[in-house]
C-alpha cells in the first residue's frame, strides 16, 4: 500500500504536543527531586518515592498500551487518549509544581501516582499515533525525528524560564547575586506546562488526522506474551532502551549537584542545561540524514560512541569556567539528539514484523513496552542515584569533602559512559535495517492484497 507523504504543516501539527510532555518529563528528573528534598523529605525518601512510583508503570504501561489498540472511537485508535490526558495532566501538573502548605511523603506519592498515568496515556498514545502516520522506513526517521525536536523544543522552552530568572532576577524581584528559590523555578515550570499543552493538542487535533486502520483481532494473552518472550530482536531493543534511559536518568538526577560540587557553575546551571538541549534539537536532521545514509541502528551506534566519548570532557573543564562548561555541556547534548527518536522508529519497524507474523497491529502495546522499560531505567537512576548520594554523605548545596565530590563525578560520569558504549555494541548488527524493512513491508502489501482480492470476490 503506497504511504502518504507527510507535509512540513502536518508534520509540525503531529509533533506538537510533545513539546509540553517533554516540559513535563524533565523536571520529574531534573528539578522535582532536589525541590521536594528542599522541601525536607531527606534524599533517600525522595529517591525512594520517585523510584517507586515509577515502577507502578510496570503494570500501567501495558495495559494502557492494549487499552489503546483495542478501543478506537470516532475519532481512530489514538487522539481521543490524547485528549483525555489532558484534564489528568492538569490538574496533577497544579499539584506536584505548585504545592501549598506542608508537604509529606504521602502527598508526593499520591499526586506522582496520577501524574504519571497522565503522563503515559499521552506520551504512549502520541508516539503510537505517529508509528501509524506513515509504513515507510525513512519517513518514519523523519516523523519521530520532527516529533523530537519537539520534545527537545519543548525541554529548552521549559528551562527558559528559570534561566532567564538567573540572568535578570531583579526584574523578578529577587536580589543580584543570591540564589533563586527552587520553588520559583518549579512554579514558574508548572505553570508554563499547564498553558502548552491545552494549546498544542488543540492544534494536533484539528491538522492531523488517523489513518484507517483494521479492526484489531481478539488478543490472546498466552499467545502475545509467548511472541514477546521468544522475539529476540523486542528484547534487543527494550534492553537498549533500559539502558538509555538508566543513564540519562542518572545524569539528569545528579546534573545540579555535579554542575554545584564539581564544576562549580551552580549559578548557571539553567542556561548550561539549555545549551544541552539547543545542541541536541539542532543535531536531531543531522542524525536523521545519517539514518537515510547507512540505517537507524548504525547511526544510533555512532551517536552512543560520540555520546561515550564527549561526556568525560568534563574531566578537562577549569573548575567554575562558565565557558569551557558551556561547550563541553553543548558538545556532549550532540549526542542526545539521535537515541529517542531512532530507537521509537526502529520500535515502529519492528510492530511491522509482529504484523507481518501474527496478522495484528499492537503498536499500542509494543510502545508501551518502550516506555516502559525507559521509566524503568530512569526510576532505578533516580532512586538509586539519590541512595548513593546519600550512602556517600553527600550534603546538597553545602561543602563536601573531596572524596564525596569524587565519588558523586565517577557515579556521574563513569556509569553513564559505560553504559552507552554497551549500548553502540548491543547496535551494531541489529538484524533489522533498512532492505529488511522494505522486505517486510512486500510481503504484507501482497498478504493484504489477496485478503481484499478474497474478501471481494
Amino acid at each position: 500500500m503506497p504511504h502518504e507523504k507527510m507535509t512540513i504543516r502536518r508534520l509540525l501539527a503531529y509533533a506538537a504536543p510533545a513539546a509540553p510532555i517533554a516540559a513535563l518529563g524533565l523536571p520529574i528528573t531534573v528539578y522535582l527531586p532536589p525541590f521536594y528534598e528542599s522541601l525536607g523529605l531527606g534524599l533517600g525518601a525522595v529517591g525512594a518515592i520517585f523510584m517507586l512510583s515509577r515502577f507502578w508503570d510496570v503494570f500501567t504501561d501495558p495495559v494502557l498500551g492494549i487499552v489503546s489498540d483495542r478501543y478506537p472511537s470516532r475519532w481512530g485508535r489514538r487522539r481521543h487518549w490524547i485528549v483525555l490526558s489532558v484534564p489528568i495532566l492538569l490538574v496533577s501538573v497544579y499539584m506536584v509544581f505548585l504545592p501549598s502548605g506542608q508537604v509529606s511523603g504521602l502527598y508526593l506519592g499520591c499526586w506522582m501516582f496520577v501524574l504519571y498515568m497522565g503522563y503515559t496515556l499521552a506520551s504512549l498514545s502520541h508516539m503510537s499515533w505517529g508509528t501509524e502516520l506513515s509504513d515507510d522506513y525513512h519517513q518514519r526517521s523523519t516523523i519521530h525525528g520532527t516529533r523530537e525536536i519537539a520534545l527537545i523544543f519543548g525541554m529548552f522552552s521549559v528551562l527558559t524560564l528559570p534561566a532567564i530568572i538567573e540572568v535578570v532576577p531583579g526584574l523578578f524581584g529577587f536580589e543580584e547575586g543570591k540564589a533563586i528559590p527552587l520553588a520559583t523555578k518549579v512554579g514558574s515550570m508548572g505553570i508554563y506546562i499547564m498553558i502548552l499543552l491545552p494549546i498544542t493538542v488543540a492544534i494536533a487535533m484539528a491538522f492531523v488526522g488517523e489513518r484507517k486502520a483494521p479492526e484489531p483481532p481478539s488478543i490472546n494473552w498466552r499467545d502475545t506474551l509467548t511472541a514477546l518472550w521468544q522475539d529476540k530482536m523486542l528484547q534487543r531493543i527494550l534492553t537498549m532502551d533500559l539502558l538509555v534511559g538508566g543513564a540519562l536518568g542518572l545524569t539528569g538526577a545528579l546534573y545540579l549537584y555535579f554542575y554545584d560540587s564539581y564544576m562549580q557553575v551552580a549559578e548557571y546551571s539553567s542556561i548550561l542545561l539549555l545549551s544541552y538541549f539547543i545542541a541536541g534539537c539542532l543535531s536531531v536532521p543531522l542524525w536523521i540524514k545519517l539514518s537515510y545514509m547507512i540505517g537507524k541502528h548504525r547511526t544510533l551506534a555512532f551517536a552512543q560512541i560520540y555520546g561515550g566519548l564527549s561526556l568525560p570532557i568534563v574531566f578537562f573543564v577549569p573548575k567554575g569556567d562558565f565557558m569551557w562548561a558551556f561547550l563541553s555541556t553543548a558538545s556532549y547534548g550532540l549526542a542526545y539528539g539521535a537515541g529517542p527518536f531512532l530507537m521509537r522508529a526502529m520500535m515502529s519497524d519492528l510492530t511491522d514484523k509482529d504484523n507481518l507474523e501474527n496478522g495484528t497491529q499492537r503498536t499500542g502495546l509494543y510502545f508501551s513496552l518502550l516506555t516502559l522499560t525507559n521509566k524503568i531505567g530512569a526510576a532505578i537512576a533516580v532512586g538509586g542515584g539519590y541512595i548513593a548520594l546519600e550512602w556517600m554523605d553527600y550534603i546538597p548545596r553545602g561543602d563536601n569533602l573531596p572524596e564525596v565530590v569524587e565519588q558523586l563525578t565517577l557515579l556521574y560520569v563513569g556509569l553513564p559512559t559505560i553504559v552507552m558504549l554497551s549500548v553502540a555494541a548491543l547496535m551494531w548488527n541489529y538484524p533489522l535495517g533498512m532492505k529488511e524493512h522494505q522486505e517486510l513491508r512486500r510481503k504484507i502489501d501482497e498478504r493484504d492484497a489477496l485478503a481484499l482480492k478474497e474478501l471481494s470476490s
